[in-house]
């Protein structure tokens, strides 16, 4: 008969005791999933910690398993106290390897500090926080986390409870629909080039003609015939004004003094032109750039002070608008400030879409197009600020 030595005997003592203690795991994590347990125990660094779940009835368990978004209960110092299965799935993670574990393993560093903080701080209403998932096939998934605190008997908020929704789709359809405004401005200014181009070479030029006719019948006509002298002369300032308006429109179209002068001369011009034409005096600080912006770039601020200025002259009922163009390390900022009747930025698509332009929507997408930023600050009463910020880019030197 073969006998057993004392330490191979402990050692089957101390793997029976592992399985022992997997399969009380694995019947807990069972019975929290079916709703079958009310009590938590966590050992945490502050010792054990006991979380009681109210309303953990099975109905209830059921629903939030049949989600079709990732829920969580947690505690403050992130600790995963329940997750459901979609969750699971989301990270890529076995739910036995998720439940106990911390939330802030599936997050970035800077997430988790975002996180931490709204933790200490979320209203009683609840917060929403973007953030970017860390799977563990080593993928990110971009989400949005709903958070509302989770008050126990005796008024003490311990927990929080999370709804976490897959953003992916989301992100793909708003580059889609980014990519699809970029190509729509690309033909835009393809046929706005266009257009510019036939109002130069085609009108003017026939319009000029016009005038030069014009001109020569009114120095036939008699010099007695003192009212037709001047009925000609009227129809030659006619003229002359609808040459000058062609050509207005035609540069706007199409800014040849963007291409040949840059963005400062290009601005100015446009400035200039508003203030003539409207009366409200336009301020211009703009630093002297040693080198050419991107074309795109130039062309998107010269497009966003357009269209802020038409939003001025429709809605502002402003007396002064000043414009700003600084360089701040590798960053080019653009502002727009009048001091107009203001709006609510809240509500910004009821006001949005101008007749025959972008709006404010408009001018967003066109910096985001260029890798900026667009900041919107208005106060009824006092004004309204527009605030672009650009990332500079490799550039052409200026001759």
């Amino acid at each position: 008969m073969k006998s057993i030595a004392p330490k191979d005997r402990a050692g089957a003592g101390e793997i029976a005791g592992l399985h022992a203690r997997l399969a009380v795991a694995e019947e807990t994590l069972r019975a929290i999933r079916s709703g079958e347990v009310d009590v938590v125990l966590v050992t945490a660094k502050q010792g054990v910690q006991l979380f009681t779940l109210d309303g953990a009835e099975h109905a209830y368990r059921v629903l939030i398993e049949s989600m079709n978004e990732g829920a969580l209960m947690l505690t403050a110092d992130k600790t995963i106290l329940y997750a459901n299965q979609c969750f699971a799935r989301m990270v890529n993670c076995p739910l036995e390897r998720v439940i106990g574990s911390s939330f802030g393993r599936f997050l970035g560093t800077e997430d988790r500090a975002r996180l931490r903080l709204l933790l200490q701080r979320t209203p009683a209403a609840g917060a929403k926080i973007q953030v970017l998932l860390q799977v563990s096939s080593g993928a990110q998934m971009p989400g949005s986390l709903s958070i509302r605190p989770l008050v126990r008997k005796g008024g003490k908020s311990v927990t929080f409870g999370i709804v976490l929704t897959d953003m992916t789709e989301a992100r793909r359809s708003e580059e889609l629909l980014r990519t699809l405004t970029n190509r729509v401005v690309q033909a835009q200014e393809a046929e706005r080039g266009h257009l510019a181009h036939e109002l130069h070479d085609t009108v003017t030029q026939m319009l000029c003609a016009v005038l030069v006719r014009s001109h020569t019948l009114a120095d036939r006509l008699p010099a007695r015939n003192q009212p037709a002298k001047r009925a000609a002369e009227a129809l030659d300032e006619i003229i002359r004004d609808t040459v000058v308006e062609v050509e207005r429109i035609s540069r706007n179209l199409r800014p040849s003094v963007l291409d040949q002068l840059g963005l400062v001369a290009g601005l100015r011009d446009t400035g200039t032109d508003f203030a003539n034409r409207t009366g409200i005096p336009v301020k211009m600080v703009c630093v002297h750039l040693t080198v050419r912006l991107p074309a795109d770039t130039e062309l998107a601020l010269y497009r966003i002070l357009q269209e802020t200025l038409k939003n001025v002259e429709k809605h502002a009922r402003a007396r002064h608008v000043t414009v700003r163009l600084a360089k701040l390390d590798e960053v080019v900022q653009f502002t727009i400030t009048d001091d107009g009747i203001g709006f609510d930025p809240d509500h910004i698509g009821a006001r949005s879409k101008g007749e025959g332009g972008f709006g404010l929507l408009g001018i967003r997408e066109r910096a985001i197009s260029v890798g900026g930023i667009f900041r919107i600050k208005s106060v009824r009463r006092v004004g309204t600020e527009i605030d672009i910020r650009i990332p500079l880019r490799p550039a052409v030197c200026v001759v």
